[in-house]
This record gives C-alpha cells, structure tokens and sequence, in this order.
C-alpha cells in the first residue's frame, strides 16, 4: 500500500471511527432481543444478565422454544441496576430496594414505569451512513479533528465499516446549515459551548415535575403506590412532547426576537450610512 493510499481522507477517516468505539457495537433493534442483543446493549454481559435474573433482580424473558427472548421491561431494568451499581450500591441493596419498591405494588405498573423513565426521550429512529457520505456532504471539512468532535457529541457513532446516526434530523440539519455557509467545525463549536446552558434548562424542567408532582405527594424519599404507578408512568410518556412543545416554542420566540433585532440594526446601519452620504 502507497503513502497516499494510506492518507486518503476516506481511510483517516475509517481508522479514526474504529480507534474512537469498538466496532462490534450494536445498534438497537426491534423491541424483542436475545440475552445476547440485551446485554450488548445494555453495555452490560451475558453473565451478569443471568446473575442479576438467578437474583431475581431481572423478570424471566419469554420462552419460544429454546430460545429466551427479552423486551423493553429487561432493558428498563438492566439500566436501573447498572446506574445504581455506579452509585456504589451492592446486588444485595438493589434486591432490598427492588423488594422494597414492589411491595403492594402491581408488578405491571412497576415495569411500566420502569420502561418510562429510563426510555430514550426521543422516538427518532436512528440511520446508518458511509464515511463516504460524510466526505461528499461536508468534503474537506470533515477532517479526523472535526470526525472526532462530531462522535463526542454523540452525533454518530463508528461500528465497524460504517456510521450510526442517533437522529438523523440533527444530521441532516447540520448538513443545511453547512451547505447554507456555515462552517462545520464553527458549529460544532458553538453547539459544545450551549451544551451546558440546554442541560440546565432540562434540569430545571425535570426539576418542577418533580417538585410539584411527587415530592409534593410522596415526600422527597417517598415512592407512588396503588393506581398512582401507572399514572406517573402515563404522565412521564405525556410529558415528553409537552416539554418539546414548551422548550421549542420559548426556543422559536427568542430567535425570532434576536434575528428580528440583528435585521433592524442593520437596516439602521444602512439608514445612517445613507444619511452621511445625503447633502443636507
């Protein structure tokens, strides 16, 4: 193999992706999995899945045969456990919680909250690109530089020859900006830079929910009992394009006001060079 063939955009480009992630990870698929497909995506293994399920932590998948086959509820509570292993809790706590928290509990509602709360916010179904795709949309300003901090922000993700995109309307969005004269690695930029600010606003809203809606019923250690399980869970899976709704109307309006501002100062600007130029 030539030097230039070893430097072409396109393989810098595909050996960065495999450096960055493993290429064996997978994306997600229908709502149904093998205890394989579970724990690969549940960032987990397939020893732990069947510890966690001797346990009793995990609720038995169905049974097609010989075959085992897990759903969302699994998925739910495979990411339940595995935050609260990361907060240094033991199995041992997790099962005392878990036993605790079912406790004259139906057992539906239970995991149908489970799955509400630790389900992606949005439904947007994921797509898959070429790094071919990349250099033809964005050419010489997809570098390795602006590849890396685009997979930082979890904008796509390298599996093996290819790359998945978790929303292909931000992806597509990128593309019209850039194509409309923006440069790619300015935006990237400024969308780093804004992270924090987005972050506190979605704190802030989760954080009135809470405050009002179940600290105020339950106390700040207090779990819904009864009926109150599946509602919260129905009011989790309502509250989601309600927020949407909230957080790109304020959105719309505020660019509305600075986009309007920077269209009259400039007019203004215009207007007084004019006035200069005009004999009095």
């Amino acid at each position: 193999m030539t030097a230039t063939t070893k430097s072409h955009p396109l393989n810098m480009l595909r050996q960065l992706g495999k450096r960055v992630l493993p290429s064996d990870r997978k994306a997600p698929g229908p709502h149904e999995y093998t205890i394989d497909e579970l724990a690969r995506l549940a960032d987990t293994t397939v020893r732990n899945v069947r510890a966690y399920q001797d346990r009793g932590l995990l609720p038995p998948p169905e049974k097609r045969g010989r075959t085992g086959i897990y759903s969302d509820v699994h998925m739910a509570r495979l990411r339940i456990i595995s935050k609260l292993l990361e907060r240094g809790y033991t199995i041992a706590n997790i099962k005392d919680l878990l036993a605790a928290w079912e406790q004259g509990r139906d057992l539906n509602d239970i995991l149908g909250l489970e799955v509400a709360v630790t389900s992606p916010w949005a439904e947007e179904a994921a797509s898959y690109v070429d790094y071919e795709d990349l250099l033809e949309w964005f050419g010489a300003q997809i570098t390795p530089d602006v590849l890396q901090k685009i997979i930082a922000l979890d904008y796509v993700r390298p599996e093996g020859d290819r790359l998945r995109v978790p929303s292909p309307r931000i992806l597509n969005a990128g593309r019209e900006l850039t194509e409309a004269g923006i440069p790619l690695e300015a935006m990237l930029d400024e969308v780093n830079s804004v992270r924090g600010q987005v972050d506190m606003i979605a704190d802030g809203f989760v954080r009135l929910v809470v405050t009002h809606l179940i600290d105020a019923k339950y106390g700040d250690k207090g779990l819904p009992e009864g009926e109150d399980v599946a509602n919260l869970a129905d009011f989790i899976t309502r509250v989601r394009p309600i927020a949407d709704m909230v957080v790109s109307g304020e959105l719309a309006r505020i660019l509305d006001k600075a986009i309007n501002k920077v269209l009259m100062d400039r007019l203004a600007n215009v207007l007084e060079h004019l006035e200069t130029r005009t004999p009095g």
